[in-house]
């Protein structure tokens, strides 16, 4: 059963030194987020720069590729990080994924070319992105945690959806930066050089969140207890929530594919492509925010279900705008859409997974859930969208794999009786259980 111990008194006071912290954690998790997520934003110049350049389409289908092999990583990171911050503590283990990240970032951002190298070029492509991802899986766990434990009563899924949120800053600075670098730079020049620009800048910020993460405060919850494993009386509960991962995950990846989507199947420039991070990541960073204040006040059930459920339904209405009117106020209107309304899911729901389980084993659990649920759905969703274009010849076919993954979503949060409120420790009031064993 989770514990149900009352939060300690440290945690509650110092709110000044608590803010930093959570701003250590966050910021820190935007910048790992940051380093992950860029890389979908360049896959065209990726593409064209690691791959044979005889066929284009091919080249930006094995980025693509590519890009889904950081996830095959990250439930490996997941373990091992996750069960590191629930025997060491939290911080340990977040000051170890920001620093492998960081060695990745820098040597992706140095890697030779095809050009140079030949095929050597490809496969230590792949080396960064599987070590980019093994740093990751191990993030998601313990942040969440972390701000879990130590949020004040009646502010846990707030808190928590800080975690989201950074998500959204990151891809917004990805955005920015992107956008910058079309405006400024020629089509040659970004392809030559450009794409490596935005790596770098990450490069610069990492010494900055390591030492922010360095100093955070340790939640006093976690410790050298026994790590606690996924009992089977969890497993309907995990395997719900795994399920309901499939929606924001995918509408999360479908967004991120957008900018590749606007160039390659609607002719739109790449400055205007790659202002579109700008727009998802400011919205999932309010809207995500407001996701967790809405859940404290009204609870989960109502919060996850509806945004749940208008993320699914405005799948086709933004895709057939786009494809019938395509450009740039539709496609950043579209953007804007469906990342505000998927984010008021996000943030809540990887707070819901991470209080269904006891404390001494909720990173690893909550990283293992989310690492194994993003690995299956996020990693293939970019690879997914453009092969149905190809296959299908209709570029209308990323909204209905959208529909489809988040009507399962919603009906495997139908299956969990979901508490609606949070009590001491992060744990729930009233058992997070599945309706169907």
């Amino acid at each position: 059963m989770p514990d149900t111990a009352p939060l300690p008194p440290s945690l509650s006071s110092e709110p000044r030194r608590s803010r930093r912290a959570v701003l250590a954690a966050v910021a820190g998790n935007a910048l790992e987020f940051y380093d992950f997520v860029v890389y979908a934003f360049l896959a065209v110049y990726i593409g064209r720069a690691f791959f044979p350049p005889s066929a284009p389409l091919a080249g930006v289908l094995a980025a693509l590729a590519v890009f889904g092999a950081g996830f095959v990583a990250r439930p490996v990171g997941a373990w091992v990080l996750g069960r590191y911050a629930d025997r060491a503590g939290r911080r340990p283990a977040l000051l170890l994924s920001m620093l492998l990240i960081t060695l990745a970032t820098v040597a992706m951002a140095l890697l030779p070319t095809y050009e140079q190298s030949g095929a050597l070029a490809p496969l230590l492509l792949v080396i960064c992105r599987l070590v980019q991802g093994f740093a990751y899986g191990g993030e998601a766990g313990p942040t969440t945690a972390w701000l879990l434990e130590i949020a004040p009563p009646g502010r846990r899924m707030l808190y928590s959806a800080c975690f989201f949120a950074g998500q959204g800053a990151a891809v917004a600075l990805a955005g920015l930066v992107g956008s910058l670098l079309a405006t400024l730079l020629s089509a040659q020049d970004m392809q030559a050089w450009g794409w490596r620009v935005p790596f770098l800048l990450a490069a610069l910020l990492a010494p900055l969140m390591l030492m922010l993460r360095r100093h955070m405060q340790e939640s006093p919850l976690a410790g050298p207890a026994a790590v606690a494993e996924v009992s089977a009386r969890r497993g309907p509960v995990t395997l719900w929530l795994t399920v309901a991962l499939l929606g924001g995950t995918v509408a999360n990846y479908v967004c991120t594919y957008l900018p590749t989507y606007a160039v390659t199947a609607l002719g739109l420039p790449a400055r205007v492509a790659l202002a579109t991070p700008l727009v998802m990541g400011l919205s999932t960073l309010l809207f995500g925010l407001m996701g967790g204040w809405l859940a404290d006040l009204f609870g989960h059930r109502r919060v996850l279900l509806l945004s749940r459920l208008g993320t699914t339904l405005a799948a086709l209405p933004v895709f057939a705008g786009l494809i019938w009117w395509p450009s740039a106020a539709m496609l950043w209107g579209g953007a804007l859409v469906l990342s505000a309304l998927n984010a008021l899911n996000g943030g809540v729901l990887i707070g819901t997974i991470a209080q269904a389980f006891p404390r001494h084993g909720r990173a690893v659990a909550t990283a293992l859930i989310y690492a194994m649920g993003v690995a299956v759905f996020g990693g293939s969703t970019q690879f997914i969208a453009a092969g149905l274009i190809a296959w299908t010849g209709s570029p209308m076919a990323p909204a209905w794999y959208l529909l489809v993954t988040g009507g399962l979503a919603l009906f495997a949060l139908l299956q969990l009786r979901l508490p609606e409120r949070v009590g001491a420790a992060g744990e729930p009031v009233g058992a997070l259980v599945a309706r169907v064993s």
